[in-house]
C-alpha cells in the first residue's frame, strides 16, 4: 500500500460528502481512500469491508482534526455546514492547517457558486468561502510543494427551499414572499449527486496523474446546464405541485419576519434571516447565473434538468 497515494474525504457524510464518497469508491482502490466522519459508525459497512480506512473527526472538535490527515496526500475538504461567517472561516483554516502540517500536498475545497468565477460577492453565505480560497492561495504561494483546487459547487437543485422562502412541496402555498421580483438573472441549478460525481472525477484525475493535473491553484465552477430565473423556478414548482404559485416581492424586513423563515433560519439561537437575504442581492447581480461546460464535460452527458430533479423529490 502506497501511503503517498492516499486520498481523504472530510466529512465523508452529508449530501455532497456522501455522494462524493459513493462515486470515488467506484473510481479508486478502496485501500487508498480515507473516509473521515463525525460519526464513523454511520459509514456503510460495504466501504469498510472493501478496504477503505475510516477515521473520526469533527469540525466542532478541533482536537480531533490535529492528526486525522496523517499519511494522506490529497484531501477533499467539504465546507463546514453553517453560514456563520467567522465560525466557518475559523473551522476551515484549522482543518487546512492540520492537513498541511500532516503532509497533505493538495486540497480540493468545496466552495459555492456565488461570485461566479470572480473574487467578490455580496452574499453573506459566500464570505467564508472567499476567505478560505484566499487562505489556500496564500498557503500555496508560501509553500511551492502545496497546491489546491477550489471547486465552486453549483447551487443545489434540492436546496431550492432556501431560495423560495422555505417552500414545501408537501404543503405548498399559493404565494412565495421574497425580497426579489423573480426576474432574471437567476440560478444555474444543479443536482447534488451530479456534483458529487463530477467532484469524484476531478479527484480521480489528480490521483491518476498529479503532475499533469491542469487545475492546480485554480477556482473551478460546476454549474447546471442553464440559468433559471426565480420566476421560472417557481413556475416549475407550480407544475410539480399542480397549483399556481406566484412570487410576491416584499422588503427584506418583511421577508425575514415571516414566522417559518425566521424559525428556519435561526441557527445556534441567532436569527440569520437578514444575512441570508443577501443571496437575493447576489442573484439580482448575476452571481449565480454563470453557466460553464465543466460539469457536462466531466460527466460526459447532459446534466439533469432542474424540474426533473424536483419531480424526483416528491
Amino acid at each position: 500500500m502506497d501511503n503517498n497515494k492516499k486520498v481523504a474525504i472530510f466529512p465523508a457524510s452529508g449530501k455532497l460528502g456522501g455522494s462524493l464518497t459513493r462515486h470515488i469508491l467506484k473510481l479508486l482502490p478502496a485501500h487508498d481512500v480515507v473516509l473521515i466522519s463525525r460519526y464513523p459508525s454511520k459509514i456503510p459497512d460495504d466501504y469498510r469491508n472493501a478496504g477503505a480506512t475510516i477515521r473520526a473527526a469533527d469540525y466542532d472538535s478541533p482536537k480531533t482534526l490535529e492528526d486525522v490527515f496523517s499519511q494522506v496526500n490529497v484531501l477533499f475538504l467539504i465546507s463546514y455546514p453553517t453560514f456563520q461567517h467567522e465560525l466557518r472561516t475559523k473551522a476551515h483554516k484549522f482543518a487546512i492547517d492540520s492537513a498541511h502540517k500532516n503532509g497533505v500536498k493538495h486540497i480540493f475545497y468545496s466552495s459555492l457558486a456565488f461570485a461566479g468565477l470572480g473574487d467578490q460577492s455580496v452574499a453573506h453565505v459566500m464570505q467564508a468561502h472567499l476567505d478560505t480560497e484566499r487562505y489556500l492561495a496564500q498557503l500555496a504561494s508560501q509553500d511551492p510543494s502545496f497546491s489546491y483546487t477550489s471547486v465552486r459547487e453549483g447551487i443545489y437543485s434540492e436546496s431550492f427551499p432556501m431560495y423560495t422562502a422555505l417552500f414545501n412541496l408537501k404543503n405548498p402555498t399559493n404565494e412565495i414572499f421574497l425580497p426579489h421580483d423573480g426576474h432574471a438573472p437567476g440560478l444555474a441549478w444543479v443536482k447534488i449527486d451530479e456534483l458529487g460525481e463530477a467532484s469524484a472525477l476531478l479527484l480521480a484525475k489528480f490521483y491518476a496523474a498529479p503532475d499533469r493535473f491542469a487545475d492546480k491553484n485554480r477556482v473551478l465552477l460546476l454549474s447546471g446546464p442553464r440559468e433559471w430565473s426565480l420566476n421560472e423556478t417557481v413556475q416549475a414548482l407550480s407544475r410539480v405541485v399542480g397549483r399556481e404559485v406566484l412570487i410576491r416581492q416584499v422588503s427584506v424586513d418583511e421577508y425575514a419576519t415571516q414566522k417559518h423563515v425566521e424559525s428556519g433560519l435561526t441557527i445556534n439561537g441567532n436569527n440569520l434571516a437578514k444575512e441570508w437575504a443577501t443571496v437575493y442581492d447576489a442573484i439580482r447581480s448575476g452571481e449565480t447565473s454563470i453557466v460553464t461546460p465543466l460539469l457536462k464535460d466531466l460527466l460526459g452527458r447532459e446534466p439533469e434538468d432542474f424540474e426533473t430533479t424536483i419531480r424526483g423529490m416528491t
